[in-house]
């Protein structure tokens, strides 16, 4: 199982650091995964150090060393290499007092494109969202009216299966309604989604609405005039959320509370207290397992390496080498995030992924209560992994009546549910 869910900090990262250097030396000798490893954390520490003309030469060897179609190791050796050169570029340019560029904005179709891909190639998202669902379908199971409040909608693909739930536990007589305010940066694809989930939800026979809610793409928190959030306190109107009475609401927060960190991080209480407000049944959260919000380069340098490093073999057990949807999988979406980790400072960076224990500390302190998720919920997680990720690395544990999903050993993703 997970023996290292309860290891979450700094000091057992280095740990887990230590005992994965071991167990790549065989006989005497260093093989050439440790080898680099070991190339891709001197150029952090050259860079940390300011030593930038030492950190070209070795990042210029770590290339050498790399290909984005070789095994894992090679895979994210390249990408990192890439990442330590754009941060080089960048702190050199800040050392000459010139202009550093933002990070190249992502290619939004590709971006969708991806973000498809890794969630039919790994289990990953499959999970956070199945898992949710399940504690949103206990939360409101008899209720007549429904409405979940979703951050970050996206594409919408966590919904069809719990619409199809929420049908099936009805005859068609006394179905309830169901609605859906849904969040996000673009309103175009907001529309689109919601359009998508009306006609889903009209072949299933449900009563089902549709809310399309902006938020602005830089700092979720800052005041804007029309959206949820209200222009003077920079924080939540909750009347911009339309709450009926009546109306049992849930709370979505997968892979969403993240994003309201920033260098200065006062935003994630003001915003669970807005949602406590709102009184919902229950709030759902996933979140990364993984230390890259951390102020200090080297230490959320050290974090990402062994994160990914675990994406990256699950993939490599999962996929051949030859596979198109692995290579963008890998050089799309985890690329761009391992380029905001490495390369990225202040608030430019977005990729915060913190530990379970974070966000635990943070509900806590806004006033939630940990509701436990269902036996039946580990029971469908295992299910999802026999049946389309066969693999023996992928574990899952229940903690703190929370369920962690991981990769030998090492926890990946998080979901919790909690109510106030």
């Amino acid at each position: 199982m997970l023996s290292s869910l309860n290891s979450h900090d700094e000091e057992d990262d280095s740990d887990h650091h230590h005992r994965s250097h071991h167990r790549h030396h065989h006989h005497g000798f260093i093989t050439q995964s440790t080898h680099i490893r070991e190339l891709m954390i001197t150029c952090a520490d050259l860079i940390s150090r300011g030593n930038l003309p030492a950190a070209r030469h070795a990042i210029s060897l770590l290339s050498t060393a790399a290909s984005p179609c070789g095994d894992s190791v090679d895979r994210l050796a390249h990408l990192f290499s890439r990442a330590l050169s754009l941060r080089v570029n960048r702190q050199a340019l800040a050392a000459a007092a010139a202009a550093s560029p933002v990070l190249p904005p992502p290619d939004p179709d590709a971006l969708q494109s991806a973000y498809l891909m890794l969630n039919q190639v790994t289990p990953f998202i499959r999970f956070c969202h199945l898992t949710a669902n399940q504690a949103i379908l206990e939360a409101v199971d008899g209720r007549r009216s429904i409405h979940i409040l979703d951050f970050d909608t996206a594409h919408g693909v966590q919904w069809p299966p719990l619409l199809q739930a929420i049908a099936e536990r009805y005859d068609a007589a006394n179905r309830p309604s169901v609605r859906i305010t849904g969040t996000g940066t673009d309103l175009n694809t907001l529309s689109r989604t919601g359009e998508r989930l009306k006609c889903f939800a009209q072949s299933l026979g449900l009563r089902f609405q549709f809310f399309p809610l902006l938020l602005p793409s830089t700092g979720i928190m800052s005041g804007v005039d029309h959206t949820g959030i209200d222009s003077s306190s920079g924080f939540f109107n909750l009347s911009a959320f339309q709450l009926h009475p009546g109306e049992t609401l849930a709370v979505n927060c997968v892979l969403f509370l993240h994003k309201l960190l920033r260098a200065e991080s006062t935003e994630i209480q003001p915003f669970l207290r807005a949602i406590k407000a709102m009184n919902p049944a229950v709030v759902t959260v996933a979140e990364r397992e993984a230390n890259h919000n951390s102020p200090v380069f080297l230490h959320r340098f050290m974090g990402a390496v062994d994160h990914y490093t675990a994406m990256f073999e699950s993939l490599e057990a999962t996929l051949p080498a030859s596979s198109q949807e692995r290579l963008t999988v890998e050089q799309v979406w985890f690329g761009r995030e391992i380029a905001d980790v490495v390369a990225a400072e202040g608030d430019e960076r977005r990729e915060r992924h913190e530990r379970f224990e974070r966000w635990e500390r943070a509900l806590w302190g806004a006033g939630f209560a940990n509701l436990p998720l269902s036996p039946f919920s580990l029971s469908q997680a295992k299910l999802l992994l026999r049946i389309h990720y066969p693999l023996e690395g992928y574990q899952l544990q229940m903690v703190k009546d929370s369920l962690f999903l991981g990769w030998r050993g090492r926890p990946l993703f998080s979901v919790s549910s909690w109510r106030p």
